[in-house]
């Protein structure tokens, strides 16, 4: 694995003079060297690699006493708030949020989500309009519908999709605000029909205290808005607690301590998926602008952590891939988390051809697939693994973050081979409805009685034959 430093990189900070480098790992997969740090990148990512900050570990060794692994620290925090609950969950949002809340200020007050929208940015709250119509159109139209068949007389078989009753969304509110992610789970819960939305965002001035996350709130109708985020915020939309009515379905992005919560109360309530960190492929070839695959890369990266990994076939694009990074990584707000972020978990891989990039991008199956080559949407319906693929030089990732339709929330960590990005339709349980008349029963009596006979259940073919 080889490991270049850009001249453009040397670029000073300081009055010493001081050279900035950039160590992202450059592998020639001709050699057959790049399987081997996809799977190192995949053991890393996943919520089993345990990606927690310094401040992350340094706080549980605070509130716990003990350094405890991330699954730990969760599994006391869910057993807690299952036991305590209200009584827990304050604890933890003081210990762990420096939060000062008591039952009555847990829950955001219906005025100040209404005095939130009022003093928005109008320009905001117009784009949240726009964006959120550009949601409802294509959850719409993906929504499933009852379907009914007669494949026989006497027959009647209809598959038939009920909204949840009340679902949990999960804001981040950490490093930054984002009122993208409440537009890309409450719009389409809102499209299957779901009757009640209990958003939850951490207590910091990111989340359930950041104007523009309340402001959009209250654009979307959501007037349920809890001031907790982390493990805590799990369990206790999970298991219930005075303040906080269970919910059916917990959904949305955050840390590993969410992701690990996430699959701990699985079973108690459904979830969306158990998420690891961000991550894109983008493949390229030389009809790229190296300028333009560079930002594609920093958009994840800048996530932190966040997984950014450039395949192609053309030495000259990934080397002005690399420069580019190196120039405009300087001139980000979130440079001192990115690039770390890029030297830990990205890769820039030399390839035979497109053959070889797609069987790799399919090993890999990342959360977000960005195609910038010759012939891309060909190349993009040959993967069959990707969460969202993005295709051409006009398709930037963010467009997908932020406003195309399909919500942001994508399968992480490898699970793109079996996992699908959250929709209207994860917000409806299918059931089926079954209806014979005396002539659709006699049709298949029979069979029924015959089938029941042969494992030995006898009251089954007595509940048949006893009409008859």
């Amino acid at each position: 694995m080889k490991k270049l430093h850009c001249p453009l990189c040397l670029q000073t900070r300081s009055a010493v003079n001081q050279p900035i480098s950039i160590n992202i790992p450059r592998v020639d997969a001709r050699n057959g060297a790049a399987p081997a740090i996809l799977d190192q990148l995949r053991a890393k990512l996943s919520p089993a690699g345990d990606v927690v900050s310094p401040k992350g570990r340094e706080l549980t060794l605070k509130v716990f006493g003990e350094a405890l692994a991330p699954a730990a620290v969760v599994d006391r925090i869910c057993n807690d708030i299952q036991r305590d609950g209200d009584t827990a969950l304050l604890r933890y949002c003081q210990s762990l949020d420096g939060a000062d809340l008591d039952a009555a200020s847990l829950r955001v007050p219906a005025a100040e989500l209404q005095q939130a929208h009022a003093t928005a940015d109008p320009e905001f709250l117009q784009c949240i309009r726009r964006i959120a119509e550009n949601i409802r159109t294509f959850q719409s139209a993906i929504l499933h519908q009852d379907v009914t068949i007669t494949p026989k007389p006497g027959v009647s078989l209809t598959q038939r999709y009920v909204p949840l009753r009340r679902i949990g969304v999960c804001v981040p509110g950490g490093a930054a605000a984002y009122p993208s992610t409440v537009l890309m789970t409450v719009v389409p819960a809102q499209v299957a029909g779901v009757g009640e939305i209990a958003v939850v965002a951490p207590p910091t001035k990111f989340g359930s205290y950041n104007n523009d996350i309340l402001a959009t709130c209250h654009e979307l109708g959501v007037t349920e808005v809890y001031r907790m985020g982390g493990a805590q915020a799990v369990a206790a939309m999970a298991f219930g607690t005075d303040t906080v009515p269970a919910v059916d379905k917990i959904v949305g992005p955050g840390n590993l301590f969410v992701a690990l919560a996430k699959k701990q109360v699985y079973g108690h309530v459904d979830i969306d998926s158990i998420a690891g960190p961000s991550e894109v492929i983008a493949i390229a070839d030389d009809t790229a602008n190296p300028a333009h695959v560079a930002a594609d890369l920093l958009s994840q990266a800048e996530h932190s952590p966040g997984s950014a990994i450039l395949i192609s076939w053309s030495q000259s694009l990934l080397d002005a891939t690399y420069a580019a990074i190196c120039e405009q990584l300087e001139t980000l707000e979130r440079s001192d988390l990115t690039r770390p972020s890029l030297e830990a978990y990205g890769a820039l891989i030399l390839v035979d051809n497109r053959e070889q990039a797609r069987r790799m991008t399919d090993a890999f199956a990342p959360e977000h697939l960005h195609i910038q080559c010759e012939s891309a949407r060909q190349l993009a319906t040959s993967i069959r693994n990707a969460g969202a693929t993005f295709i051409g030089n006009y398709t930037p990732v963010a467009l997908g973050d932020y406003a195309a339709g399909p919500s942001h929330v994508l399968p992480t960590s490898g699970t793109a081979r079996w996992a699908a990005g959250l929709s209207s339709n994860d917000f409806v349980r299918s059931g089926s409805m079954i209806e014979f008349d005396q002539t659709g029963l006699e049709n298949i009596a029979d069979d029924v009685q015959l089938l029941a006979e042969k494992e030995g259940l006898t009251a089954h073919r007595l509940s048949v034959s006893i009409r008859r």
